[in-house]
């Protein structure tokens, strides 16, 4: 027979109780990629919501200028290829005396505004074998972002200078000059309905008070020769890249505060348009001189020329 038994509890001590801490349960595989995925959502979202900014504003604020830039590179080349495959190299000269120191002029004054160190200058040096006309060599610190930047805008100098002299000699040679300045001006707002206020423009343009000015025929010789040399050449264009770049990685830098605030800089872009839209008025402009330029070397030179080789 078993003796009861009887809890003793000796002197000075105290019976303890050990706390068993309960085993955390393992998280569920599906939970954790449920919430990684969320993560990498947000992640995602919140990338494509700034490049998407950044490539609005890029678009906004060089666009047009690319655009424009585009259709008078290849307008320059079918007038130049209309006086080559006629006149031969004397037609490119007939333009460039004039229209190649204003476009070298044009890379100077950017140069020197970006603080690029030019080493020579040719204003108009032809060289019928290579079809050089002219150059400027000019040299920038590479760890300037200011002076990378400046490449770009030393690449478009040609169309930014020689639209802002087409301008002045339409003010100052041409009587109803802001009837057209104003008509042109009308046609950035205009959107694709801008091509229907052509004809309106060259006819303002050719009215009659116009052309019986002996001033309007010095305008748009001299406006030829601008039109045929305003676009960037090959060598501007590769240059333009770099500093592009450039400043489209200066732009996402400028973004990032803006976009921790929760502040649209779209806003900006639109207040930066408003000024730049005189620009976009003058490159219009100096489309339109380019496009009738290349009009009277087609009708004047390369369809008489190809009419003559058929009947002899």
């Amino acid at each position: 027979m078993n003796a009861p038994h009887t809890a003793r509890h000796l002197p000075g001590r105290q019976r303890r109780g050990i706390a068993v801490r309960p085993v955390p349960k393992p998280l569920d595989p599906d939970s954790v990629g449920i919430f990684n995925c969320a993560i990498l959502y947000a992640m995602l979202d919140i990338l494509y919501s700034f490049l998407r900014t950044l490539a609005l504003e890029i678009v906004g604020l060089f666009g047009i200028f690319f655009a424009l830039g585009f259709v008078l590179s290849k307008l320059q080349t079918a007038v130049q290829t209309n006086y080559h495959r006629t006149i031969g190299w004397k037609g490119i000269l007939l333009t460039a005396w004039i229209g190649t120191p204003i476009h070298e002029i044009s890379h100077i004054f950017f140069a020197k505004i970006f603080r690029h160190r030019i080493t020579h200058v040719s204003l108009f040096k032809p060289n019928k074998i290579t079809g050089n006309l002219g150059h400027v060599e000019h040299s920038y610190n590479s760890l300037s972002l200011y002076q990378r930047i400046g490449n770009f805008f030393i690449g478009v100098a040609p169309m930014v200078g020689g639209s802002l002299v087409l301008a002045i000699l339409l003010f100052f040679l041409v009587p109803n000059a802001r009837d057209i300045y104003h008509t042109i001006d009308g046609i950035t707002h205009d959107g694709l309905r801008a091509v229907t206020r052509v004809p309106e423009i060259i006819k303002l343009l050719f009215a009659d008070a116009n052309i019986q000015e002996k001033s309007f025929w010095i305008f748009l010789f001299v406006s030829f020769c601008i039109a045929a040399h305003i676009a960037p050449s090959k060598q501007d264009q590769k240059e333009m890249w770099g500093g592009f770049l450039s400043f489209a990685a200066l732009l996402a830098l400028l973004n990032i505060i803006p976009f921790l605030l929760h502040v649209d800089p779209l806003q900006y872009v639109a207040r930066i348009s408003v000024v730049l839209s005189v620009c976009v008025t003058l490159l219009i402009y100096a489309l339109l001189v380019s496009f009738i330029h290349y009009i009277f070397t087609l009708v004047i030179l390369r369809i008489p020329f190809r009419l003559l080789k058929k009947h002899l």
